[in-house]
């Protein structure tokens, strides 16, 4: 955790966030980082790796990350005074096939019906282990729940009611996409969307 998200200076070494500061999804996948190689050493096995993974991905303070930190290292481990050195870019071509078949499923669910359930199932599932899938299919809830928003709010508006049928084509043209964006590996932002959740 290199530098903490949303502190007003930078942190030097020994220094520890206060544990009410917010973390950002960098902070959360540096733990599940060092997590994963714990588990890869032998020093738990699965079932305390899938715990110890579940309360790292959902963490939203430092509070929540720096028992993982010091059930892994002990209370006096500070990561920043000891980093982990991140793990080499794979490759293009080398993120597991599962992983983009799941993230590119985060954006096709919604073209079979089911545009909130289907990312939200992707993200419940695989994203739990998967930064990959969750990214994508993060992506994908966010845009759909903004469709769905534009959806109620702009047939209020005679401007809305033409704009209605073009931004429905437009959302399928995107989710399509996605889709292959997801399995080609290439990053993919959906435009004009609310990011509510991240």
């Amino acid at each position: 955790m290199a530098l903490m998200a949303g502190a007003p200076t930078p942190l030097g070494p020994g220094q520890v966030p206060p544990a009410h500061l917010r973390v950002s999804s960098e902070d959360r996948d540096h733990v599940v980082e060092h997590v994963k190689a714990a588990y890869a050493e032998g020093r738990f096995d699965k079932l305390e790796f899938d715990e110890r993974l579940e309360r790292a991905m959902t963490a939203r303070t430092h509070g929540d990350l720096m028992p993982i930190m010091n059930e892994l290292y002990g209370s006096r481990h500070v990561p920043r005074s000891r980093p982990m050195p991140p793990p080499a870019p794979r490759p293009h071509g080398q993120t597991e096939s599962n992983e983009r078949l799941g993230a590119a499923a985060a954006h096709g669910l919604a073209l079979v019906g089911l545009p909130i359930v289907g990312p939200l199932i992707m993200l419940l599932t695989g994203g739990k282990t998967s930064p990959y899938i969750r990214q994508h299919a993060l992506e994908a809830l966010n845009f759909q729940l903004t469709l769905i928003g534009a959806t109620f709010l702009l047939p209020f508006t005679i401007v809305g009611v033409v704009l209605l049928p073009i931004i429905w084509v437009g959302a399928v043209v995107l989710a399509i996409a996605g889709g292959i964006s997801a399995l080609s590996e290439n990053p993919f932002r959906y435009p004009l969307t609310v990011r509510l959740l991240k």
